[in-house]
């Protein structure tokens, strides 16, 4: 017998001479060991930086008392630069499950004080086994990003273990909502994750994500940039449009996850959770009759508009600070989730331009895929002209916004409170692209373009010719807008199914919500469509 052998069979011997309470003891110490990660001076650590622990932020995250921790003794398989005298249960991260008001949801947090919470082939394992029963059981995958990219001791091992989450982040789209927390650093491969996940939140100075950091960027570009300007939350909440929450503190990031969850279903084959409503659905808001400025060219909030509808006037925004000329979150009507897309007048007139497009776009996709009505308010005067728009693709860009609006099959529902003009009114969810019920206001204007632009094509010979042009210009533009600028045109041809008076939107709505309730509609058999990406 090897020396091995006879030390493996004297460890066997020994614990099965060890009593039914030694066995307890033996197990609540390895529990005790592994609950403390990395240990407490790197605990001290974590929260010296205003962070929270891996376990700290599940039990915020999570109903009191529901987590079931799995894989808590796993621990890495490798050798090489002195890992084999550093292993650690758990290896970096925390999965599980759990609930959240009630309902099941899937978790894994990354432990920056186990290794920097880098990602090693057992972490991910870890990882893909909890997507796997996500996807099995049909409920939320929420990831608590804290982690230092791959684990270099690994090498390609750690690279692949990054790509067997990305897999599963594909595979899981569209089939469980999956969200992500970046509470850290998040850089190199660690990025993909998150960017495949449908919802991004990040914590104000204490994360960022980048694909390359300042020391390669200054290396090769000579920027000189630090962390937070290259990939903080406010920068990518606000210029790259990569995040969609920026929160100021770890415990406003679970709060609003929470809050968000309590608007989607479980998954993909569920409807969204209805409340009970504390708001009448036959509440008129008599302001709505005069919230459009009589002059066509004067903004007003249409935050304001929705505010007034929603139940209790609680609209939980998505990507508040990026393209702010296009409105997206979710709300109720009657208790019922919806998702909006609204132009924004106080923003670029409301108009449309690339990142509306993209933002409007995932979010109605999104929508879509688990089964959440549209409701769209339209006041848009087109899309926004400039050589840049066109060099950067906004025909390629504004077609995904088409393509959204034309693939979704959920109850979808437009009111244009005012300008609705040229292709921009076609995209806007409009009847001829199956929107289901479409409302206006008697301010909308429904028409190829306003009455300035109109006359200067149509009448051009004939204002040049005039002895005051400008004069015989907005004479023209005004009987152009006669004639046009209103909703009675499209009405009569069945392109609007309802004018209605402003103080009754919210009704309305509802009432067509639960018309709707039971909308079925396919899209032609295929593996999928080709979005103009």
């Amino acid at each position: 017998m090897t020396t091995s052998e006879r030390s493996s069979q004297e460890n066997t011997t020994g614990t099965h001479n060890k009593s039914s309470q030694e066995k307890l003891a033996e197990l609540h110490d390895m529990k005790a060991g592994a609950l403390l990660g990395g240990g407490l001076r790197r605990i001290e650590t974590q929260h010296k930086k205003g962070k929270l622990t891996a376990r700290e932020r599940i039990d915020l995250l999570l109903d009191p008392d529901t987590f079931n921790e799995l894989d808590m003794f796993v621990t890495h398989r490798s050798s090489d630069f002195g890992l084999a005298e550093q292993r650690i249960p758990g290896d970096g991260v925390v999965t599980g499950y759990g609930h959240i008001d009630g309902r099941l949801v899937y978790v894994f947090s990354q432990d920056f004080t186990v290794f920097g919470g880098s990602m090693s082939e057992a972490n991910a394992e870890k990882i893909c086994k909890i997507m796997d029963m996500a996807m099995k059981n049909g409920a939320p995958v929420i990831g608590l990003n804290d982690g230092g990219g791959a684990r270099i001791q690994e090498g390609v091992v750690s690279l692949g273990a990054y790509a067997d989450i990305f897999l599963r982040n594909t595979l899981a789209s569209g089939v469980v909502p999956q969200i992500s927390a970046v509470m850290g650093p998040a850089a190199g491969g660690a990025v993909y994750s998150p960017a495949l996940t449908d919802f991004i939140f990040m914590v104000e100075e204490t994360s960022y994500m980048f694909v390359t950091g300042p020391d390669v960027v200054k290396s090769v570009t000579h920027e000189d940039v630090t962390f937070e300007q290259l990939g903080g939350a406010r920068v990518h909440n606000t210029t790259s449009g990569v995040a969609h929450f920026s929160c100021p503190s770890e415990p406003d990031c679970i709060r609003m996850i929470r809050q968000l969850l309590s608007y989607l279903p479980a998954n993909n084959l569920e409807d969204p959770p209805r409340t009970t409503p504390g708001d009448s659905p036959r509440r008129a808001e008599e302001v709505l009759d005069s919230i459009v400025p009589e002059n066509p060219n004067k903004a007003y909030d249409m935050k304001e508009v929705i505010h007034h509808i929603v139940d209790d006037g609680d609209f939980f925004e998505v990507q508040e600070t990026f393209a702010q000329n296009i409105v997206i979150g979710f709300a109720r009507l009657n208790g019922r989730p919806v998702g909006i897309v609204a132009q924004q007048p106080r923003a670029l007139a409301g108009v449309l331009d690339i990142n509306a497009s993209d933002k409007a776009a995932r979010f109605v996709r999104f929508c879509d895929c688990f089964n959440i009505p549209i409701l769209t308010f339209v006041d848009v005067p087109g899309f926004l002209p400039g050589v840049g728009q066109e060099h950067n693709g906004i025909i390629r860009h504004g077609a995904k916004l088409l393509y959204a609006y034309c693939e979704a099959t959920v109850p979808k529902i437009t009111v244009i409170t005012r300008k609705a003009y040229g292709g921009a009114y076609d995209v806007m969810s409009s009847k001829h692209i199956r929107g289901d019920i479409n409302y206006a206001w008697p301010s909308a204007e429904i028409a190829v373009m306003g009455g300035d632009a109109a006359v200067k094509i149509l009448f051009k010979d004939e204002i040049e010719k005039a002895a005051n042009p400008e004069q015989r210009s907005k004479e023209l533009a005004a009987e152009y807008m006669e004639k046009f600028g209103n909703p009675y045109i499209a009405a009569s041809r069945g392109y609007i199914d309802e004018i209605i008076e402003p103080r009754h939107t919210r009704y309305k709505l509802i009432t067509a919500l639960e018309m709707l309730k039971n909308k079925r509609d396919n899209n032609p058999p295929k593996k999928h469509g080709n979005i103009p990406l």
